[in-house]
């Protein structure tokens, strides 16, 4: 017969041993969970019709669109912002280009000057031994041959030759942001490169605030740089520029890669200091809305809006640019009017706007924002050509990750992107609050529109390309747009402020809980396979069944219910011993 200590020691390790397995088992339960993810497993939001579909015509047309069409912008760039002198006076030079991240497209150029490129960029490139990539005059052969990438010349004098030394001009195209060449000749690091062109990808090693800053009258860029307002600047530079701001104040704002990052473009008539990374433009069928901030909804209208404003500002003196500047900031567009003005003036730019393009549409509206549309069949070729650009091909991954983080993948971030890439981006807004927990936005202007958006600014650059631009223009909330999740093994910025530098980083919770996208794994080896997975995405290896031949499924640990079964039952045999001892002792 048990004595009475006996019994009690004998329930209490039986109590103690089955919370122990209770426990065990809940964890283990957690472990399960924390696997799981916070939603349920996707592959996506699930919403199967595009209702952002736009029209396409020929893309053969297209492409030439996209390499080489201007629509009359060189006015601006030769005239205004006087690029090629700025070029000039440096005595750029080829080296120099690259180490700025142009790009130089070798099917171009003449065989005998290919010939002795590719001899010098196998020498150190130094002066004595690389005297043509050394050579200014070079710089000016390569842009009247079109060679460097989205810099193009015009015949402008009609006489059938192109020398932008004796009258030609020189415009912008697409492709100084969105083509690469395939590095087939030469490559440097952090900087430009040599082959044959391909178009979409993004040029995130470009320095366009560099380039910017070798215009002889970077000035004429006013409109797209960091401004002050009623003793306000918003942007990365701690102060703003003004009207009376010299060329060399311009120039250093813009030569800042902490004001300006290299692989971004501020695309904004806001004066606010913003620069945005520059996107792909491959598979833009899948793309819509288009903008960080979701402002287009079709695709030829954002490609006109690059053309009437960013690629020539001085349209936002027109009768339509100004009531558009009024229209989206109230008082401080007025303000940008009047000191763009004065600076045209004392910089003696007349003759403007220079871009071609019909008096058409209302003005605001996504389709014509000041009132002006460049020829739209072009448009429309044009969105042919980059609907049907393929995206780059997946990194070579390891199939066992890659695996792994598509399943953490899918019970993580599938609320708001597709596991799939070959389907259409998902076309929602994401409010600023839910994609940045540290969102706190106070009032900091007045619009001319009062349907529009309030003009709402908070701490740090998240923000700051919606502060006064967003999608209310089109009826829709200030948000951001979602993204393609192509050529990420290529990508070495992220989010569309370029805040983050690696897709580890972007992951990794040591950014903080209320940093922007604050999605986190908090396990390395999970970070590690979750960016295997997205390395390798392209618009072929998404798809369930090209998933399961490149990705087989990893083993998964089985967790077995022994623990919490048994301990329950030892909880369940204590109860009932109990009951015993206590019916016995009566």
């Amino acid at each position: 017969m048990l004595t009475p200590m006996f019994d009690k020691r004998f329930i209490l390790a039986l109590l103690v041993a089955a919370n122990l397995l209770v426990i065990v088992a809940c964890n283990r339960g957690k472990e399960a969970a924390k696997v799981k993810g916070p939603h349920p497993v996707s592959d996506g939001p699930g919403i199967e019709q595009n209702p952002n579909p736009h029209q396409a015509g020929n893309a053969a047309s297209g492409r030439d669109v996209f390499r080489f069409e201007t629509f009359g912008n060189e006015g601006f760039w030769t005239d205004a912002a006087r690029l090629p002198k700025g070029m000039m006076d440096a005595k750029f030079t080829p080296k120099q280009a690259l180490e700025a991240g142009l790009q130089v497209d070798i099917e171009a150029i003449d065989p005998a000057m290919r010939k002795t490129m590719e001899a010098e960029l196998k020498t150190d490139m130094s002066p004595q031994n690389a005297p043509m990539l050394n050579d200014p005059k070079t710089t000016v052969a390569l842009i009247n041959a079109n060679a460097v990438v989205g810099v193009v010349p015009k015949d402008t004098n009609k006489d059938g030759k192109m020398d932008i030394m004796a009258g030609d001009k020189v415009g912008i195209a697409c492709t100084i942001c969105h083509t690469i060449p395939d590095k087939s000749v030469f490559d440097l690091p952090q900087g430009g490169s040599i082959g044959r062109r391909v178009d979409g990808p993004a040029a995130l090693t470009l320095n366009v605030g560099k380039l910017l800053a070798m215009a002889a009258n970077s000035r004429a860029f006013y409109p797209n740089l960091q401004q002050t307002f009623l003793g306000v600047s918003i942007g990365r530079a701690p102060s703003g520029l003004g009207p009376d701001s010299t060329e060399a104040e311009v120039d250093a704002y813009l030569s800042n890669p902490a004001y300006y990052p290299v692989g971004t473009f501020d695309e904004t008539q806001d004066g606010n200091g913003n620069p945005v990374k520059n996107t792909p433009l491959f598979r833009q069928d899948l793309a819509a809305p288009y903008g960080s901030a979701g402002e287009f909804s079709k695709l030829d209208d954002i490609s006109n809006g690059s053309y009437t404003t960013n690629l020539d500002p001085t349209t936002l003196l027109t009768p339509e640019g100004r009531q558009f500047l009024e229209m989206k900031a109230g008082p401080a567009g007025k303000q940008m009017v009047s000191e763009y003005e004065k600076i045209l003036r004392d910089t003696g730019v007349t003759g403007y706007p220079f871009v071609k393009a019909e008096l058409t549409g209302k003005v605001g509206d996504p389709a014509s924002i000041v009132g002006r549309r460049v020829d739209n069949q072009k448009l429309l070729d044009m969105n042919a050509y980059l609907d049907q650009l393929q995206a780059p091909p997946g990194a070579k991954v390891n199939a066992e990750m890659a695996a792994r983080g598509r399943e953490l993948f899918r019970t993580n971030c599938t609320k708001c992107h597709n596991v799939d890439q070959s389907k259409f981006v998902p076309p929602m807004l994401v409010e600023m609050k839910a994609i940045w927990p540290g969102y706190i936005a106070i009032p900091v202007g007045k619009r001319g529109d009062s349907k529009l958006s309030t003009i709402l600014n908070a701490s740090g650059t998240f923000d700051d390309k919606m502060i006064v631009v967003d999608a209310s223009d089109r009826g829709e909330k200030r948000g951001n747009a979602m993204p393609l999740l192509l050529d990420l093994a290529r990508t070495n910025i992220f989010l569309h402020d370029a805040s983050v530098p690696s897709l580890d980083n972007l992951l990794d919770p040591a950014r903080g809980e209320t940093a922007p996208h604050p999605f986190y794994l908090s396990d390395g080896a999970q970070r590690a396979d979750m960016v295997e997975f997205l390395r390798g995405l392209d618009t072929n290896s998404s798809g369930e069944k090209r998933q399961a031949a490149m990705y087989p499924p990893a083993p998964r640990r089985q967790l077995s219910a022994f623990p919490l079964w048994a301990g329950l039952f030892m909880v369940a045999v204590g109860i009932t011993w109990i009951k015993i001892k206590r019916g016995a002792s009566r």
